[in-house]
């Protein structure tokens, strides 16, 4: 048998606490103001700091390729030599050159960037 409210009873009110809502508005404004960074005045020009920026993503590129085509390379290299199928060889070697060129073009990007860059500044060849 179901449970009927009354007609003359009065609906409950929802228990507001007053108090957990001042510590999560306390809690935000202070995490809040913990994420905010501040502005710093960049020395040189917006381009200076592009090239900081850029230097530092390349630097980074680098060396996280350089690993991964260690490891890769390492993996080739062991399938290479331990594999009994002509076709995993071939593969292994094929994929071995893949990794060598791709390691290779990313350095000389750096190279580029480097010493032949300079030369090209303000868009004209001064040697």
């Amino acid at each position: 048998m179901k449970t009927e409210k009354h007609l003359t009873e009065k609906p409950r009110r929802k228990h507001v606490d007053v108090g957990r809502i001042l510590y999560i508005g306390f809690l935000m404004s202070c995490l809040g103001a913990a994420l905010c960074t501040p502005a710093y005045a960049a020395t040189g020009t917006i381009w200076t700091k592009a090239s900081e920026v850029m230097k530092d993503v390349y630097t980074q590129i680098l060396s996280i390729s350089t690993i991964v085509a260690v490891v890769t390379a390492a993996v080739a290299l062991i399938m290479m030599n331990f594999s009994k199928s002509g076709r995993t060889v071939d593969e292994s070697r094929a994929w071995l050159k893949r990794i060598a060129v791709t390691w290779i073009i990313l350095n000389s990007l750096g190279f580029i960037m480097a010493y032949i860059t300079p030369f090209f500044t303000g868009g004209q060849y001064t040697p």
